[in-house]
């Protein structure tokens, strides 16, 4: 690969930064609390769990099926409603005080273009790397930190010897089925920095929205007015799935236009159907993947670009 002379001087080293700062960051809290936690226990001797510890998990059970599935996603919903805010909040800022267009073209975001080009084109590694805008990095920096922070948060959740402050979150989000495993947030993790890094925001927020607010309509829908059982998925009913299909068409509407959104929500209803039975995959990795993948393959195979509603707003 051939690289720009003055990449070394000012470019690459940012981004190694950027890269490797949460690492360092991580680790030094994992052996700060770790450490906290060994003085601990030669000082005080405990022989039961914290009183946290124990309120949070008797937390989960008191409560519906319904309030304890709404609980453990709610965090997802918020997550997307956030940073949807950030992204209109600093459109409006740049707009007023700066008066330069902010503009997101479909037909310049074939994600898999750009990273082509890397390995075709010298001296190419500086006009792609700044040519994805300030927006597409926050994106996949929040989920690359996100995803982190959850990796560690389950390996040390996991291991006698060492510790980490969110470690508690377990106790108040996971099923008694999820503690013996992974918890879905570190799916939700993973599966998210993928979509994120091979997709355009529009797109992004698409993956995003199916993810949070689909999955949690299609739970909900199911728990609370579910009467007709998926014949090979007892766990799950056509009305949750129709409601989920549905509430994902119409939010990718909004930021990919109609063929897009169909083709996401016919691929977002797939999944639903066949998750964990018969494919005892996790939903939250294989939505944002899969549906990354997909248009990665549209977007490449076809140059078919997506048509953004919400746009013609901005």
């Amino acid at each position: 690969m051939f690289q720009d002379d003055d990449l070394h001087a000012e470019s690459l080293p940012l981004f190694t930064l950027s890269v490797l700062l949460p690492l360092v960051i991580i680790g030094i809290i994992i052996l700060l609390s770790t450490g906290f936690l060994h003085l601990y226990k030669i000082l005080f001797k405990p022989t039961r769990k914290p009183h946290l510890d124990k309120t949070s998990n008797n937390r989960p059970s008191k409560m519906s099926k319904a309030r304890k599935d709404s609980f453990r996603k709610i965090n997802h919903v918020l997550i997307f409603f956030g940073l949807f805010a950030v992204w209109i909040s600093s459109y409006w800022i740049v707009r007023r005080f700066t008066n330069e267009e902010v503009k997101i073209e479909p037909q310049t975001s074939n994600m898999l273009y750009l990273y082509l080009r890397l390995f075709t084109k010298p001296r190419s590694i500086e006009e792609v790397l700044f040519s994805l805008g300030w927006f597409y990095y926050a994106l996949f920096f929040f989920f690359y930190i996100f995803c982190l922070i959850t990796i560690v948060n389950e390996f040390t959740r996991k291991s006698k010897y060492m510790s980490f402050p969110l470690n508690f979150i377990s106790n108040l989000l996971l099923t008694d089925e999820e503690k013996k495993s992974y918890g879905t947030y570190l799916y939700f993790a993973i599966g998210q920095m993928f979509a994120a890094f091979i997709c355009p925001p529009m797109v992004y927020f698409s993956i995003l929205a199916m993810s949070s607010i689909g999955d949690l309509m299609s739970s909900q829908i199911g728990i609370r007015y579910g009467k007709t059982p998926i014949t090979w998925n007892k766990k799950k009913t056509w009305e949750g799935t129709i409601a989920g299909t549905v509430t994902s068409f119409m939010i990718c509407l909004i930021f990919v236009g109609f063929i897009y959104a169909l083709i996401f929500a016919i691929v977002f209803m797939s999944f639903d159907l066949f998750t964990r039975k018969p494919l005892n995959l996790s939903d939250n990795l294989l939505i944002p993947i899969g549906i990354a993948l997909i248009y990665i393959f549209i977007r490449y195979g076809f140059d078919l670009s997506y048509n953004s509603i919400i746009l013609l707003f901005f």
